[in-house]
C-alpha cells in the first residue's frame, strides 16, 4: 500500500485556516498542534491549540452577539443561512478535499458529506420562518394565554471527527435559525473543516460572534470541554460522540442545569429474516457497514441472519465484498475504504477480531491489520453474543454474523444492548415488519434500507444513545424555550 501522500492538498488558500475564529477574527493561540493525514501519518498543517482562555473569550463573544442576533427577524436569519448554504455548494470540492485529508474518508464520500452538510443549512434556513407559538383558550374572559418560543442563548457545540462538517451544520443550522449563537469545539483530529465553515460564514455575512470555533489538541480537550459545559453564560450544550464522554459532559452541565442534547454511541443490529430479499439485504449491509470504513454512529455492528437464509446471505455478501471494496488513500478515485482515523481505532478492531476468533469465530474474508491505521474489511461467521464485537461498538470495517432461528430470538439479541441509536432489518412479511419495527429499542429503524440519514427526518437515539433529536422539524426545538404569557385585566 502506498503510504506517501499521492496528492497536494489543492484547496483555496482562504479555506485552509489554521487559527481560532472568535468574534469574527482569526486568533492565534500560544501553541499549535498538528493535524495529520490518517492514511500516512504525515502532518498536513499546524493549528492553533486553544485553551480555556480562548474558549472563555469565544463564549463571551457569543454572549455579546446573542442579543442583537436574536433581534434579527426570522427572515433576515433565514437569508443569511441560505447564503452560507450557497457558498458551501460553490466550494464543495475544496471542502471535500479537506475532509478527505484530515479524516481519510474517500473523496466520493466526502463530496457526499458536503451535500449532506449543506442540506442542514438549507433546511433550517427554511424552518427559521416556521417557529410558531400558540394562542390558548383561557379559563376566564378577562385574559388571553399565549405561548411564545424564544432562543435559549449561547450554545456550546462539541462535534466528532467522523462527519467533521455535517455534524456542525446539523447543530449550528438549527441554533442560528432561531436566534442562538454558538461556540464550536471540533474534534482534535479534524479541525480544518470547522475553520473552513467559519471562513464561509464571514463571506455569507453572519455577524461577528454568532459563530465561533475553538480548535484544541487532545491534551487540552478535557479542560476546554469542561469550560464550555460549565460557563454560566452558556445556556445549551449539544454533543455528538461516545457515551462515556457524554456522561462526563452531563455531569459538568448538571452544576448549572443547562439544556443538553446528545447523540451518543450506537451498536446497531442488522437483522435478515428468512422472508427477506437476499440481494437487497446484501446491498443494504454493504452500504450500512462500509460507509466511511465502518466509522459512523449508525453503522450496522451486530448482524443477525435467520438460519433458513444464512448460507445464501454469507456467500453473496462475501462475493460483494470481493467485488466492491478497495482499500487505499481517500484521494484515489477507486478507493472505497480509507484508513481508520488513527492507530488506536485500528487496534480496537484488531482486538475484536482476535477475541472473536479465540472464542470460535471463523474468518470468511479479511481479518488482517494493514499498514498504519488501515484494516482489511472483515467478515466473520460462527459468531456468538459473548464475543467482544457483539458487546462493544466497533467503529471499523468488521461484519460479525450470528445465526438465529426465531424472530423472538433476534429481537432479544438486538435489544440486549444498553444503547439504542439505529437498527435495521430486512423482511417482505408486512406483519413482521410492523411487529419488529415497533419492538426494536432504537430511535431510528431502517426497514429494507441500509442508509437512512436525511435532513428531513429526526436523528437521535434512546437508552444510552443520547437525548433529544437533530434534523427534521423537531431539531429546532432543542434550541428554543417556551414562555407562557398571561395577558390579564381585559374588558371583553
Amino acid at each position: 500500500m502506498m503510504l506517501q501522500r499521492p496528492y497536494s492538498l489543492g484547496v483555496s488558500a482562504q479555506l485552509l485556516r489554521t487559527q481560532a475564529f472568535i468574534e469574527g477574527r482569526w486568533v492565534s493561540a500560544a501553541s499549535t498542534f498538528p493535524v495529520l493525514d490518517p492514511a500516512t501519518g504525515e502532518e498536513i498543517v499546524k493549528v492553533s491549540d486553544c485553551g480555556t482562555k480562548e474558549a472563555q473569550d469565544a463564549v463571551y463573544a457569543a454572549y455579546k452577539a446573542f442579543h442583537p442576533w436574536k433581534s434579527h427577524t426570522a427572515k433576515e436569519r433565514s437569508i443569511l443561512l441560505r447564503k452560507w448554504f450557497d457558498l458551501i455548494n460553490q466550494h464543495k470540492e475544496d471542502l471535500a478535499k479537506l475532509i478527505t485529508a484530515e479524516s481519510g474518508k474517500p473523496m466520493k464520500e466526502s463530496v457526499g458529506e458536503m451535500t449532506y452538510s449543506a442540506s442542514f443549512l438549507e433546511w433550517f434556513s427554511e424552518e427559521a420562518r416556521r417557529v410558531y407559538g400558540d394562542i390558548v383558550a383561557p379559563p376566564a374572559k378577562d385574559r388571553k394565554i399565549l405561548l411564545l418560543k424564544q432562543p435559549v442563548g449561547v450554545a456550546s457545540i462539541i462535534t466528532p471527527w467522523n462527519f467533521p462538517s455535517a455534524m456542525i451544520t446539523r447543530k449550528v443550522g438549527a441554533a442560528l435559525a432561531v436566534g442562538c449563537t454558538v461556540v464550536v469545539k471540533p474534534a482534535e483530529d479534524t479541525p480544518l473543516s470547522a475553520l473552513a465553515l467559519a471562513e464561509l460564514s464571514v463571506q455569507a455575512g453572519i455577524p461577528p460572534g454568532v459563530f465561533n470555533v475553538v480548535p484544541c489538541s487532545r491534551e487540552k480537550t478535557p479542560a476546554v470541554g469542561e469550560l464550555l459545559c460549565t460557563d454560566p453564560l452558556v445556556a445549551k450544550i449539544s454533543f455528538t460522540g461516545s457515551t462515556a464522554t457524554g456522561k462526563i459532559l452531563l455531569r459538568h452541565a448538571a452544576g448549572t442545569v443547562k439544556r443538553v442534547s446528545m447523540e451518543l454511541g450506537g451498536h446497531a443490529p442488522f437483522i435478515v429474516f428468512d422472508s427477506a430479499d437476499v440481494d437487497k439485504a446484501v446491498a443494504g449491509a454493504m452500504a450500512s457497514k462500509f460507509r466511511n470504513s465502518g466509522q459512523t454512529c449508525v453503522c450496522s455492528n451486530r448482524f443477525l441472519v435467520q438460519s433458513g437464509i444464512h448460507d445464501a446471505f454469507m456467500e453473496k455478501l462475501a462475493k460483494a465484498m470481493d467485488a466492491e471494496l478497495k482499500v487505499g488513500h481517500g484521494s484515489e478515485p477507486t478507493t472505497t475504504q480509507g484508513p481508520l482515523i488513527n492507530t488506536r481505532a485500528a487496534e480496537k478492531v484488531e482486538n475484536q477480531i482476535a477475541d472473536a476468533v479465540s472464542l470460535g469465530a471463523v474468518i470468511v474474508r479479511g481479518g488482517k491489520r494493514l499498514e498504519g491505521s488501515f484494516m482489511q474489511p472483515t467478515l466473520l461467521s460462527s459468531v456468538n453474543t459473548d464475543m467482544l464485537c457483539m458487546r462493544e461498538e466497533t467503529f471499523g470495517p468488521l461484519i460479525p454474523v450470528v445465526k438465529f432461528n426465531t424472530e423472538q430470538e433476534a429481537l432479544a439479541i438486538a435489544n440486549a444492548s444498553p444503547v439504542g441509536l439505529a437498527g435495521y432489518f430486512y423482511s417482505r412479511d408486512i406483519s413482521q415488519i410492523w411487529r419488529v419495527a415497533e419492538q426494536m429499542e432504537v430511535g431510528m429503524v431502517g426497514v429494507n434500507e441500509g442508509l437512512i440519514s436525511t435532513t428531513e427526518a429526526s436523528f437521535g437515539g434512546i437508552k444510552q444513545s443520547g437525548l433529544g433529536r437533530e434534523g427534521s422539524k423537531y431539531g429546532i426545538d432543542e434550541y428554543l424555550e417556551i414562555k407562557y404569557m398571561c395577558l390579564g385585566g381585559l374588558s371583553l
